[in-house]
């Protein structure tokens, strides 16, 4: 009769172990527009039906520049930051087993001895005697049958935290692709300008000497000299500035990496480095709800849901089993013998019938839901805004460095003819000085936004949720 009880409760137990008190899960609706912002700042970031899209493109495929695709490896292998967030979720998916097994119950073996001496006066016989006993037993201990699903509740908040660690995981390793290939992108840029501005020290002072010998001999005035030396000491600062930025450019880089990096891997100049493969943003901000980070937040948001129904199941009665068969004797040698065997079944019922904490747990249940809805939407508003400045780049680099490039061809013949003008007396060296100025500037910023056009596709492509594995 007892063996059909327990069936009993284990077939009554897999029916309704399935049941729930939490909420019936709804997606909240994306506080965002429907499609991407358009207008003057955009015309030039409409969507290519040709291009790839970002959450389709393994990085692989989508960085181009093979030195850059091996750091990129080794940071993958290295970069600390990564290890932390993959430990995490290992850590996350270990604790979610243990709820997952929580609804199972626990079979130990159990050994015991138990010897006591009764005096004459506590002794039922009226004479002192020895008690001595020994058994064995299996079963289960205080094991939550879960009737009104509260273990099962906490079992998928657990499995939720754990989907969003790694969630947060793939988030780690697609910031950790785009800083990589951006800080290798501004060590580009940073060498390039050095190199550029190195050129430039040469020749001012170059020009700086013959200014010299011409003061010297009386042609020049001392004003035209102390103007050629500011130009040199200037390009001196710059120098040094630049010296130090690629410094620490490589510094980042390999923080980022985790490991030394051979010089043959770094690049020389910007023009050197490939560019990365362009990408089209789709035709409506949805695919925003498949970034790692945005997914991860609506996971947090399940957890919390989850986790109502433990606190809805809190308020009803929790019924918890233990029970043992075994063998037991007053002698160790008759401990297996015929007639030893013994049992124990005792199913226990708690109801609560006032406990205003439970009230007040409810309560923070919801509430944190609550909290996790405005964290999710918050999310996506975040990577609207991300997207949405990175198309308006996008919409607009382009002329910006056709502009560029122009000024700097027009700087150039300015500085040329001055120089000429100053060689045959027409102008006075300050007209030089101006166009020198003008046009090393020109120069510098021409770099700076080809590097801001290069890095606006990395950050356009992090931004759509690129950055997935062949």
């Amino acid at each position: 009769m007892n063996r059909k009880i327990i069936l009993l409760l284990i077939v009554v137990t897999l029916f309704l172990g399935g049941c729930t008190l939490a909420p019936r899960y709804t997606r909240p609706e994306a506080p965002v527009p429907y499609e991407w912002p358009a207008g003057e700042a955009y015309k030039e970031a409409a969507p290519d039906a040709s291009a790839p899209k970002a959450a389709e493109l393994p990085w692989r495929d989508f960085i181009a520049d093979k030195k850059l695709q091996e750091i990129i490896d080794l940071a993958l292998r290295n970069n600390r930051d990564l290890r932390v967030a993959a430990l995490n979720a290992q850590q996350s998916r270990a604790l979610y087993g243990i709820g997952e097994v929580s609804i199972l119950p626990s079979v130990n073996a159990i050994g015991n001895w138990y010897k006591e001496r009764v005096p004459a006066d506590l002794s039922p016989t009226g004479s002192r005697h020895t008690t001595e006993k020994y058994s064995v037993n299996l079963g289960i201990t205080s094991w939550e049958i879960d009737f009104f699903g509260r273990i099962r509740s906490l079992k998928d908040k657990a499995l939720e935290e754990y989907l969003a660690s790694d969630q947060a995981r793939r988030g780690t390793q697609i910031m950790l692709i785009s800083a990589v290939a951006q800080t290798y992108l501004t060590l580009a840029a940073d060498r390039e300008a050095l190199q550029l501005v190195s050129s430039t020290l040469e020749a001012q002072e170059t020009a700086y000497n013959l200014i010299r010998k011409r003061f010297n001999v009386g042609m020049i005035s001392q004003v035209d000299l102390s103007r050629a030396q500011s130009q040199v000491d200037t390009a001196r600062g710059d120098v040094a500035r630049y010296t130090q930025l690629v410094a620490q450019d490589e510094n980042a880089l390999i923080l980022l990496v985790g490991s030394p990096i051979e010089e043959e891997l770094l690049p020389q100049n910007l023009a050197e480095v490939s560019a990365p493969k362009d990408i089209s943003p789709g035709l409506t901000s949805e695919p925003l709800l498949l970034r790692p980070d945005i997914l991860a937040a609506e996971h947090r948001l399940k957890a919390a849901n989850a986790n109502i129904g433990a606190a809805r199941a809190a308020f009803f009665p929790r019924i918890s089993l233990t029970t043992t068969i075994g063998t037991a004797s007053a002698d160790l040698s008759g401990l297996f013998k015929s007639g030893s065997g013994v049992w124990s079944f005792a199913p226990q019922v708690v109801m609560p019938i006032f406990d205003a904490r439970t009230w007040f747990a409810y309560d923070a249940a919801k509430i944190d839901k609550e909290i996790s809805i405005a964290q999710y939407e918050k999310s996506i508003q975040t990577a609207f805004r991300e997207v949405a400045d990175a198309l308006a780049v996008k919409g607009t680099i382009s002329e910006r460095v056709a502009a560029q490039q122009s000024l700097v061809e027009a700087f150039t013949e300015t500085y040329r003819l001055s120089q000429l003008r100053y060689n045959h007396g027409i102008d006075s060296y300050l007209s030089v000085l101006d166009a020198q100025r003008s046009l090393y500037a020109a120069q510098q910023g021409l770099v700076m936004l080809r590097l801001a056009e290069i890095n606006n596709v990395v950050t356009l492509y992090k931004t759509l949720g690129g950055g997935q594995d062949k």
